[in-house]
């Protein structure tokens, strides 16, 4: 498939339409393909109305396609939005796997179990903390210690219970990055017997900066051999592969869907790899800014401000 993304850009400033996005420009997604493709059926508004019925949407992302190419081609002439980027959707559920790359596990002394022995460490965002590229990450005055995380995001497309490995990747609709903001001195606690809150420590609201866009499965070559970055303030923090990984995607996918049943739209944060601010006794402060990139899908920029 010709690589193309899905944006939600703000038209007239306010309202909300989804954008195709090629090469790094914004068209009217449905502009783009009337001008291509004229009996396809109405685009969605945004990528929800995709997500809902991701296994009837074959015919909506070949007419996305057909106009991205087009439009790469020079065949037609739209004219670029310019619109605020909103984030891709708004997840309903966010999973994220926590020390799932071993150099970044020994960044934040965790002692791991081995492999053979263990399964995910799946923890839980709250939505709320869901917040676009351009955006500020407001810092909590609870914290001290703000931290980064670059991280692939997978996006369920076909919900399902007792996924096998060998299915999970059928269940995927693409791919988006997420920076999992934490505040690290809040997700220890000793007032109670359990020593750690990643409730408390990663929810806040805009701890997880989400974006550019989306970019459907079968644009994307192997989303295990991906190059993830992060800069604060042009300087490089992160710079690794997906290849890190401890379990992969699709295991993952099979260990979540044992316990419950995956919904279209679901987002699993996929883990971070070494070069948290953590592990270099360096932490974020108003004023920083972050840019997190994941090669074939873009790169999310966001500033840090302290809460009111």
């Amino acid at each position: 498939m010709n690589w193309f993304g899905i944006a939600t850009y703000m038209a007239g400033g306010s309202s909300p339409r989804m954008g195709l996005v090629v090469d790094n420009v914004i068209y009217d997604a449905q502009a783009a393909v009337q001008a291509v493709t004229p009996a396809a059926p109405a685009v969605p508004v945004d990528l929800w109305g995709l997500l809902a019925q991701w296994d009837a949407s074959a015919a909506t992302l070949q007419a996305l396609e057909s106009a991205a190419l087009a439009i790469r081609l020079g065949r037609v002439q739209l004219p670029r939005q310019e619109g605020a980027l909103a984030v891709p959707y708004a997840p309903a559920r966010i999973f994220a796997t926590a020390s799932n790359y071993y150099e970044h596990a020994a960044e934040m002394g965790t002692q791991l179990a081995a492999r053979s022995e263990s399964s995910p460490y799946i923890f839980m965002k709250a939505e709320t903390s869901v917040t676009p590229t351009k955006s500020a990450v407001v810092m909590p005055a609870s914290t001290m210690k703000l931290d980064w995380e670059v991280e692939l995001a997978v996006v369920i497309g076909r919900g399902g219970r007792h996924i096998a490995q060998e299915d999970a990747y059928a269940h995927i609709a693409g791919y988006t990055v997420i920076n999992d903001i934490s505040a690290r001195d809040l997700t220890r606690r000793t007032d109670y017997p359990f020593s750690h809150d990643w409730f408390r420590g990663k929810s806040f609201d805009t701890f997880a900066p989400l974006g550019p866009w989306f970019v459907p499965r079968d644009c994307v070559g192997d989303p295990m051999d991906l190059r993830m970055q992060l800069t604060v303030n042009g300087e490089s923090m992160q710079d690794a592969s997906t290849q890190g990984m401890i379990f992969n995607i699709a295991e993952q996918i099979a260990y979540l869907s044992s316990i419950l049943t995956l919904k279209p739209g679901d987002l699993i944060a996929t883990g971070t790899p070494t070069g948290v601010g953590m592990g270099r006794g360096l932490f974020l402060k108003p004023g920083d800014v972050m840019v997190a990139s994941i090669a074939q899908i873009g790169s999310i920029e966001n500033h840090v401000t302290a809460a009111p």
